[in-house]
């Protein structure tokens, strides 16, 4: 059924100033950049945080420290590594940010303690939230409620800023802006991956949401140079342009992001002829996959608002749901505890005989990110050719613990060697991680026992997110207790979690290599080769008595049969 009402308005202006419709290949491109565009502005919004951190609470001897101007800046806008760090200009109000005084309440003695909780506070809603965002994603028309999520993120973001403006110095004020924050940003990952999950089926699923999982990363950088780039102007402006940044970028999803390739005027594939092999006889409505695979096809969905969702519990008795789901707990942990003392570690620890600045130990961090990009790309791609996705998440996690090994043994050798070990090791905890969050999600949201009748790839998606963002929540709190320590105890908690995320996936894995197995080819006997030559092929052998030959002969004299049967 085409839902007209549904169409983006965006995408109608364009049909009626170009006078005719993009191809289903042209509308999947679409999908992709608006999606990236979308969950790299909910990451961007999630930096300033971070950025103004030293801002808030300064510690004690910040007034008088030489890093005073270079605590905030990420690269590029600054040297990489800096050994020395120099003393702002006199006279000069670059990054002026009120000569260390601090932001009350944040600049006392538990300074430090109240911004950990609001970050404990913002992921334990963003995880909480996310079951329930999920179930609404998969009832709702998914344009409008991410439209809504990114928006309602944009504001409360601002809001935490305009603290600065409006002079408020009540914590409670900063903690619910957060909370609220977190429960509109719990909108993003389930609606973005389902709709993706949507347009794009299942053979290079992997490889194509592995490359589009790179928006994590950039949003990262993206949101840090933002809330960077205004700070010197006061802090409340480095809230407030990454918050201005994700409401335009929802507006955009409203306009041009269409959920369903039925939003966007296609038929639902389901209804299309079973001749035609994912080819409609319309000029306009060619299914461009480039393949006759039907695994490439799209999964048979109906409009997005006539059609019912799948409950919380019926999307937990899908399977492989709660093994990826408790394996995401401890991927996610991992991942997360290096995102968030990878820097502190960094600048407690010697490299190359020499202590790194604050701002080199968070430049040097973001390796990490990149080596996550690229394992996120491979274990999709090396997921697709194997058509295993547990296998390849479970081989990761397992290769992960030594590499996690060798760097914190050998990191610290010289900064060549740090970076080259970092990027190892953020590919190998990485790379699960963004595989079990998308393709894997999107496969078990549309998983055959399903039958097309209801809609799950939001609820699954949350379900397995949410799980492991509570996992994200745990692994930083157990982290500020173990390395007082050492930090020799943090890393064994990393590695005993990436073995666990790996064990829980080992029924899986079985299943996974038990059908490959079971699907292999099996060697034909001859008699089986007989059978399945033609009738009148066998009947002419049965006539010409090569039957008086062994069954074998007659296989392999098939050149001559056919020579035989083109001159009877």
């Amino acid at each position: 059924m085409t839902r007209t009402r549904s169409i983006p308005p965006g995408i109608l202006l364009i049909r009626s100033l170009r006078g005719k419709d993009w191809s289903l290949k042209t509308y999947r491109y679409l999908t992709l950049l608006v999606t990236f565009i979308a969950y790299t502005a909910y990451h961007a919004s999630r930096k300033p945080s971070s950025i103004v951190k030293s801002v808030l609470d300064p510690g004690p001897n910040y007034e008088s420290s030489s890093d005073y101007n270079n605590v905030v800046l990420p690269w590029p806008m600054g040297d990489f590594f800096l050994k020395y760090k120099p003393p702002p200009v006199n006279g000069s109000t670059t990054y002026n940010l009120g000569k260390g005084k601090g932001w009350a309440p944040f600049n006392g003695k538990d300074g430090t303690s109240k911004l950990g909780e609001i970050d404990v506070a913002f992921l334990a809603v963003y995880s909480l939230g996310m079951y329930v965002a999920g179930h609404l994603g998969d009832t709702l028309d998914l344009r409008l409620f991410l439209t809504a999520g990114m928006i309602g993120s944009g504001i409360f973001v601002g809001l935490f800023g305009m603290g600065y403006f409006w002079d408020v110095h009540h914590f409670w004020y900063f903690l619910a802006m957060q909370m609220v924050a977190g429960l509109f940003q719990a909108t993003g990952w389930p609606s973005v991956v389902a709709v993706v999950g949507n347009w794009f089926g299942k053979r290079k699923r992997g490889l194509i949401m592995g490359i589009w999982n790179a928006h994590t990363s950039i949003g990262n950088i993206s949101g840090s140079l933002l809330a960077a780039s205004v700070l010197e102007y006061g802090w409340g402006w480095s809230f407030i342009l990454p918050g201005a940044f994700i409401v335009v970028a929802g507006v955009i999803v409203f306009l041009f992001l269409a959920a369903y390739p039925e939003d966007a005027g296609f038929p639902n594939a389901g209804e299309a002829s079973p001749n035609a092999r994912g080819s409609i006889q319309d000029e306009k409505l060619i299914w461009e996959e480039g393949t006759s695979n039907d695994e490439e096809a799209l999964v048979p969905q109906i409009s997005s608002v006539h059609r019912k969702g799948v409950g919380f519990v019926g999307a937990c008795f899908i399977p492989g749901v709660i093994p990826f789901a408790l394996c995401l707990f401890f991927s996610k942990l991992v991942a997360y505890t290096f995102l968030f003392w990878l820097p502190f570690y960094l600048s407690q620890t010697e490299i190359g005989g020499e202590r790194l600045s604050v701002k080199s130990a968070g430049n040097l961090s973001t390796m990490f990110d990149v080596g996550g990009i690229v394992g996120g790309i491979l274990a999709g791609y090396i997921s697709d050719r194997l058509k295993a996705r547990a296998t390849t998440a479970a081989s990761f996690m397992y290769a992960a613990i030594p590499s996690m090994l060798v760097y914190r043994t050998y990191g610290n050798i010289s900064k060549t060697m740090n970076v080259l070990l970092m990027m190892l090791a953020g590919l190998f905890v990485n790379g699960p991680y963004a595989l079990i969050t998308t393709a894997v999600s999107a496969d078990l949201g549309t998983h055959s026992s399903l039958k097309g009748d209801s809609r799950a790839l939001a609820t699954v998606t949350a379900i397995i997110d949410g799980t492991g963002s509570m996992g994200a929540a745990l692994g930083p709190l157990l982290t500020g207790f173990l390395s007082t320590k050492g930090w020799d105890a943090v890393f064994a908690m990393l590695m005993i979690g990436a073995c666990i995320a790996g064990l829980l996936l080992s029924r899986l894995v079985c299943t996974e290599l038990t059908e490959r197995t079971a699907t292999s080819p099996r060697p034909r006997n001859n008699v089986e080769a007989f059978n399945d030559l033609p009738n009148d092929i066998q009947c002419y052998l049965q006539e010409a008595h090569y039957l008086c030959f062994p069954v074998k002969d007659v296989i392999q004299t098939t050149p001559r049969i056919a020579y035989a049967n083109n001159h009877r």
